[in-house]
């Protein structure tokens, strides 16, 4: 990596009044969103009428190719990865029922490339990887991958490229979102936008390496708000 960033948030909460469940996905921009790439739900957690609750969370800027495979709209499979730092590609080959990605080597200054060269079409994410994990978290689903998918570190953009040239972009934010949804959980591929209003957003770039955020409703409107301690 150019740089370690790291980002640690715990989200407290007590007495909601409501069983509810609290969802964080990242923000993404795409040309082709819910066609060719699809943003993923990155954590939720489900919490209690009543009694005090809390969540912690990790953001790590070691990212990840990943193979995954999808069953009724979620990943299921993220076995088959590697860690890809900045100006690294990776291939990824296939031996009878044996899928493998390479080992990084140099790419493309400021760029992560992952290859297809299985010879099918395969279904390929970037996900997040904390110290201590023994898969990658997907932040963003790209289907039917036929060639080449290019990550930017300095623009966050990201591109995936068919074998006849045409190609596919995405921009890929620190702007993580929460939301209060039980139609998600964890590592659901999003095919369309989540209906309900994000109820805080927040560029982890902005923030301290350590932050506490507490959870509240308020029982007349059944309104919820996130606010950050020490912040008014």
């Amino acid at each position: 990596m150019t740089c370690a960033f790291v980002r640690d948030l715990t989200i407290q909460t007590g007495d909601l009044g409501k069983e509810a469940t609290l969802v964080l996905m990242f923000h993404s921009d795409m040309e082709c969103i819910y066609h060719k790439l699809f943003p993923v739900i990155w954590r939720t957690t489900s919490l209690g009428e009543k009694g005090r609750y809390s969540m912690r969370v990790t953001y790590t800027n070691q990212l990840a190719f990943c193979r995954v495979q999808v069953n009724v709209g979620n990943i299921v499979d993220t076995e088959t990865h590697v860690q890809i730092d900045d100006g690294k590609k990776t291939t990824l080959t296939q031996t009878d029922d044996s899928f493998k990605f390479s080992v990084p080597k140099h790419g493309l200054p400021g760029y992560l490339e992952a290859i297809n060269e299985t010879g099918f079409i395969q279904h390929i994410a970037i996900g997040t990887m904390n110290p201590g994990d023994s898969k990658p978290k997907p932040v963003l689903y790209f289907k039917d991958v036929e060639h080449v998918i290019f990550f930017s570190f300095s623009s966050m953009e990201l591109t995936m490229q068919d074998r006849d040239g045409s190609l596919v972009k995405a921009k890929f934010a620190l702007i993580l979102r929460a939301y209060i949804s039980s139609d998600h959980k964890e590592a659901s591929v999003l095919e369309g936008a989540i209906c309900t209003d994000s109820i805080w957003e927040q560029d982890l770039a902005q923030l301290p390496e350590s932050t506490t955020l507490t959870l509240s409703r308020k029982p007349a409107t059944g309104h919820y708000t996130i606010t950050q301690e020490g912040v008014i």
